[in-house]
């Protein structure tokens, strides 16, 4: 493929820092990483890889990189740091980063919602609260006043899975809540905001989930029932009303001990479901499923699906215990083809934390990255021999970055960061895929 779109990805509360410069207000994350033992060592976003007074320095990395495009996420807080108050200066620093990308021939792809909800909107009740909806909706269009003349790749949300259930369902990311009910709740009122936020932008606009490719560990009924809870919740619950406009009727089932669905309002599927141009997918791991009681700590978000757990497939781990298996996104890429409607798909992010460090010739030797993305690229590639219409691929992530709950404890990075003195040094798989990208096509 010719066109095929080569880039990296970051988010804003993972990379930006000045967490209170130039008129940002709080987000939900700089209030979770403050309580204790919520995050790792206390760390927190504060300044994370100090992004936003290096960006020029960092656009210059990804343009010496070949990157074609840049998937950042922005900062809500930044834009309105509480209610009715527009912050310019928040505005103008994505103008200057989206001017300095186009400069350099550089794509910008900014996504609307990375997980860093301000404060005020969370004291109002948050995602659960209806209304938090209609607040994005009104973010989105003053972003897309000031942007829109200079951006034409729009992502609303970035895995919504992760905000309604890790933040609402078992408390692992903010806000921290343990009210399963409440997430629910979240997860519609997530999309119903992606909904409401299309037709206020234009261009090719879509939404990012995290989905795996879900298989029982074994084919008891048991493991089998267990696989397709855990798909339910992973995946269908998240994809089918975008682009089928409807809940599946299984998974409704499987959460009626927490929820009748009243707060799915008469014309919320079709907004959820306006066409949209384009799907982003996160992949890093499969779920190999069995039935039984997951393991502690802290490890079931899966609201209706309490009763499953992650099998040992006897794969290669990544410094998170993930699994890998490039094969699986292979799987998930066709069987969204099959199920759903023809829509452009993008890899929206896929990568893998390792334990590198900069070595004494100054030099980052992360060759089982390598390996990582050079799998995970040649299914895309067999993917779309099988005619999936994958039109690009972003690696996760550009810099190595505050890791949410892990603090900066796992570096996803193709460009390593020293956090204590902010050297950006790019590792082997930088150099390695600034060579693919070099090659061109996929």
């Amino acid at each position: 493929m010719s066109t095929f779109l080569w880039g990296a990805a970051t988010s804003s509360y993972q990379i930006e820092g000045a967490f209170a410069d130039d008129g940002r207000g709080p987000s939900i994350w700089d209030t979770f990483s403050r309580m204790p033992g919520r995050v790792r060592n206390g760390e927190n976003g504060d300044v994370a890889c100090d992004h936003y007074h290096r960006y020029l320095d960092d656009v210059q990395l990804m343009a010496g990189l070949g990157l074609q495009a840049y998937r950042f996420s922005i900062a809500w807080p930044r834009i309105v740091p509480e209610r009715g108050v527009v912050n310019q200066a928040g505005l103008d620093f994505y103008r200057r980063l989206v001017d300095a990308l186009l400069e350099r021939d550089i794509t910008p792809w900014p996504t609307l919602y990375h997980w860093d909800l301000p404060q005020y909107l969370e004291d109002a009740g948050g995602w659960p609260n209806r209304d938090t909806a209609y607040r994005f909706a009104e973010y989105a269009d003053i972003v897309h006043s000031a942007l829109g003349d200079r951006v034409g790749d729009w992502t609303t949300l970035n895995e919504p899975w992760c905000s309604a259930l890790l933040g609402y369902a078992n408390g692992e990311h903010a806000p921290g809540r343990k009210e399963p009910a409440e997430a629910v709740k979240a997860a519609h009122h997530l999309l119903l905001g992606h909904g409401l936020a299309v037709p206020l932008l234009s261009g090719n606009i879509g939404i990012t989930l995290n989905m795996s490719h879900v298989t029982p560990a074994t084919t008891a009924p048991a493991d089998v029932d267990a696989a397709r809870r855990i798909d339910g919740i992973q995946n269908r619950l998240f994809i089918d009303p975008v682009l089928l406009g409807a809940y599946p009727e299984d998974v409704r089932a499987d959460l009626a001990h927490l929820s009748d669905f009243g707060h799915v309002k008469d014309g919320d599927l079709a907004v959820i479901s306006r066409r949209i141009g384009m799907l982003g997918v996160n992949y890093y791991s499969p779920a190999l499923i069995a039935a039984g009681e997951p393991a502690p700590p802290g490890s079931t978000p899966w609201i209706g699906a309490e009763s499953a757990r992650w099998a040992d497939g006897g794969r290669e781990r990544t410094a998170m215990g993930w699994e890998i298996d490039e094969n699986g996104l292979l799987d998930l890429l066709q069987r969204i083809v099959k199920d759903y409607p023809p829509i452009d798909l993008y890899i929206t992010e896929n990568g893998a934390a390792f334990a590198d460090a900069v070595g004494p010739d100054g030099v980052v030797h992360d060759a089982d990255r390598i390996d990582y993305l050079e799998r995970h690229i040649s299914a895309c590639a067999e993917a779309v021999n099988r005619g999936v219409p994958l039109q690009g691929y972003f690696a996760w992530s550009l810099l190595d970055n505050f890791e949410w709950a892990h603090g900066y404890g796992r570096r996803f990075g193709i460009v390593h960061v020293d956090f204590a003195t902010q050297k950006r040094t790019p590792k082997d798989s930088a150099l390695w895929y600034a060579a693919r990208i070099r090659k061109g096509g996929l």
